[in-house]
């Protein structure tokens, strides 16, 4: 799951999906800037994951790095520039082949953004919860 600083969307994504697959699974969260590398989540993503009963504050921070494409089978990326952020990092077709937008999941191939809610209030968190919360229930299902 990838953001711009990892501490608004991506780590409630992270959080979200964890809930929905078992510990075989491995889900991470990190952004492309490294704005907020070592810090905790937004307290009001902490917030709508607990009003939701997810506890995501022990969570930090990180930058996308070169070694996520090895890491990991799928990167799902919030908004357009986050996508072309990672995809400046891809090295072959393979490391392609695993970014898209999140919300593509839930609408194929409209390249549709989760909205960053870092200068809004605490309604665009909860709209935040709600997409990434429909996105990741789609992912859990065809994972499992």
């Amino acid at each position: 799951m990838v953001c711009l600083g990892n501490i608004c969307r991506s780590p409630l994504a992270e959080g979200i999906l964890k809930s929905k697959l078992s510990n075989n699974f491995v889900v991470d969260s990190a952004g492309t800037a490294n704005y907020h590398v070592g810090s905790s989540p937004d307290k009001r993503s902490v917030a709508v994951a607990r009003k939701h009963g997810l506890d995501i504050s022990n969570l930090k921070g990180r930058q996308f790095d070169l070694s996520d494409f090895d890491t990991f089978d799928m990167i799902y990326v919030m908004d357009e520039t986050n996508y072309q952020n990672v995809m400046k990092l891809a090295r072959n077709p393979e490391d392609i082949a695993k970014v898209n937008m999140i919300l593509n999941e839930v609408h194929k191939n409209k390249n549709f953004e989760v909205p960053d809610p870092y200068y809004g209030g605490d309604h665009g968190f909860e709209n935040v919860y709600q997409m990434l919360n429909e996105a990741c229930t789609i992912i859990a299902n065809k994972l499992q």
